[in-house]
């Protein structure tokens, strides 16, 4: 991170959140001064503990949903906005689609507001789902994006990500709003959760528990996994550099792995007795679930922007959530 940040103030939407705390502590160690609003729907205080540690008074947390945090906003000056509230994960989309749908997109509309009116730089989170179901493998950021019906309330995430894509675009060009589009692709590691679906923390609170890993489906699923450390590191470098503002730009690994694989690889690492155990998708999330066979993203774009390349191995990522669960099981659960 150039020392150019030092100074600089940032908006991080989101930030209690799991990939957002991981982000607030990149842009305090550039120097920066970090506003977090966050409603703590799935955030936690307990994420931002390092971040606090690390900024001490250059870091503070407004508990609210955007669009009601925008007033008090408003008298402040941002050099940069990161986007990442949202509805997160499998289980909780399909649950409520409802709500995810509406938080996604009505919030998104209001950050993108906001930001339009002072041209302030936006990095907006989107994700790997507004693919949908695929055209072709690896997935490469023009590809046509293809969904099933709304009836399948699985794909309502996919659809609202892609709407929110669309506005931040349609600023950029009204506007002339500085916008970046990242879409994460299975982010993983510390501070990440199982109860919403997550598939790396639910395999290792079983691994080291000695439970069963409940693998979805038959396993055979194709998934790239990159560590949330990588993925921080990426989002400023992406903001600030003029020439990556209008594009869309996939993040995450591009190393393919199985499902049941990933499951084995756990087991592994973590030295755990537990068995394989693979439950029905209609057992889980219902008779009318859909999912991917392969989700592997094309990250050259990112590469020749950035000079991207994951450091962070998965077996360290698979030790570091072991080694979190250890400390505070229920905080990882």
């Amino acid at each position: 991170m150039s020392a150019t940040q030092t100074g600089r103030r940032f908006l991080v939407t989101g930030g209690a959140g799991f990939i957002g705390s991981h982000l607030c502590e990149t842009l305090l160690a550039s120097g920066g001064h970090v506003t977090v609003v966050d409603d703590l729907s799935t955030g936690r205080h307990s994420n931002l503990h390092a971040a606090h540690a690390m900024g001490g008074g250059r870091i503070e947390l407004i508990e609210s949903t955007v669009s009601a945090a925008l007033p008090v906003l408003a008298a402040r000056h941002f050099d940069a906005i990161y986007h990442l509230a949202a509805a997160v994960g499998v289980r909780l989309v399909v649950e409520d689609p409802a709500r995810a749908a509406e938080t996604n997109i009505f919030e998104t509309a209001a950050i993108l507001s906001f930001a339009s009116r002072t041209r302030t730089p936006l990095l907006f989170a989107s994700s790997s789902e507004v693919y949908g179901k695929g055209v072709r493998t690896p997935f490469q950021e023009d590809d046509d994006l293809v969904f099933g019906g709304p009836t399948v309330s699985r794909w309502s995430y996919g659809l609202s990500k892609a709407i929110d894509e669309q506005l931040a675009l349609a600023h950029a060009h009204r506007d002339g709003l500085p916008v970046v589009i990242a879409r994460f692709f299975n982010t993983v590691g510390p501070r990440q959760r199982g109860r919403y679906g997550m598939v790396l923390p639910r395999f290792v609170a079983a691994a080291v528990t000695g439970q069963p890993i409940q693998v979805h489906g038959t396993g055979q699923q194709v998934r790239c996994f990159c560590d949330v450390r990588d993925v921080a590191a990426a989002l400023p470098q992406l903001l600030n550099r003029p020439e990556c503002h209008g594009r869309v730009f996939n993040v995450g690994g591009d190393h393919p792995i199985t499902v049941e694989e990933l499951a084995e690889r756990v087991i592994r690492v973590t030295g755990s007795s537990s068995t394989i155990q693979h439950i029905p998708y209609s057992e889980v999330f219902g008779a009318s679930f859909e999912d991917l066979a392969i989700r592997v993203p094309d990250i050259t774009r990112l590469r020749a922007a950035i000079g991207f390349e994951a450091h962070i191995a998965l077996e360290r990522t698979i030790h570091d959530l072991m080694t979190e669960h250890a400390r505070a099981p229920e905080a990882a659960a």
